[in-house]
């Protein structure tokens, strides 16, 4: 059974190797440049044309980047579940459907992940684990994949929300609440997969005591990993994590998750946040 993703799911290159994931690139475009992958295009260079006040820019992958990969699996007569980045959020899921309605096998599964960033990294490494558990079909682990989405929670706070509502995830009246001085928004992943406003605190410290005590206010399914998320600076992201262990959450900070340029150019540096998995 073959897994694959997109950029949006923040894979490192060595998270791909060693799952076992294959991975359909997003382009990042700055002015006439455009990077198809993290090999192009690094954190480093991405935060450095950014704060010099280029404008940076998403294209999601085409039908034919999809097909390339779909026709490789069917040729190897493996199976495939492809989890993509919230429908709501992105174009991509409408192309991989695309790719695979030219393509006459149905041992491919397309699974809307309804989140992104980390969120989406949740649900690829447990499709990874029922990959090697190797006691379900495709098309069984895809509908076990998908019956935990409603489950994913994604909490984080922003620096500001213009990027958003630049990009057109959020609505520019809702974006408004960040041009307060010090307000800092919280935002959260809702079960239809889109960005909506949690709450705001006055101050970094605030905004990182909210996070915590909602977090901690919920029930956590130990059966998943909770993963810690950050843009540009992990600073704050630490903080979070030590906040969130006052309060009995535990936080492995190994798995401190890198938010790239699929997701960032969306949200800008200084974001922070965490992602789990809801007990039932």
């Amino acid at each position: 059974m073959v897994i694959i993703t997109d950029s949006a799911a923040d894979m490192s290159r060595e998270e791909l190797a060693h799952w076992r994931v294959q991975c359909i690139p997003t382009g990042v475009i700055f002015g006439d440049d455009e990077y198809i992958s993290s090999d192009e295009l690094t954190e480093e260079e991405l935060w450095r044309r950014s704060f010099a006040g280029e404008r940076i820019r998403t294209s999601q992958p085409s039908p034919q980047a999809f097909l390339s990969v779909f026709e490789s699996v069917k040729a190897a007569g493996e199976t495939a579940i492809y989890i993509g980045i919230s429908s709501a959020l992105s174009g991509t899921l409408q192309s991989a459907k695309l790719a695979l309605s030219m393509l006459d096998y149905d041992g491919i599964h397309i699974v809307d992940s309804l989140c992104g960033a980390a969120a989406q990294k949740l649900l690829v490494l447990f499709a990874c684990r029922l990959r090697d558990e190797g006691r379900l079909l495709a098309a069984e682990a895809a509908a076990r994949i998908a019956s935990i989405r409603h489950r994913i929670r994604l909490y984080a706070s922003l620096d500001t929300l213009d990027n958003l509502a630049r990009s057109g995830r959020i609505p520019k009246a809702v974006a408004g609440i960040g041009s307060l001085a010090r307000l800092k928004p919280l935002l959260e992943v809702t079960q239809e997969g889109r960005i909506a406003l949690a709450g705001k605190a006055f101050g970094r410290h605030r905004a990182i005591e909210s996070l915590a005590q909602r977090v901690a206010s919920m029930r956590i399914d130990p059966d998943h990993p909770v993963i810690p998320l950050y843009s540009h600076a992990r600073d704050n992201c630490l903080s979070l994590i030590r906040k969130l262990s006052e309060r009995g959450v535990s936080v492995n900070e190994e798995l401190l998750s890198a938010i790239g340029p699929a997701i960032a150019a969306h949200i800008g540096p200084d974001a922070y946040g965490v992602t789990f998995v809801e007990a039932e």
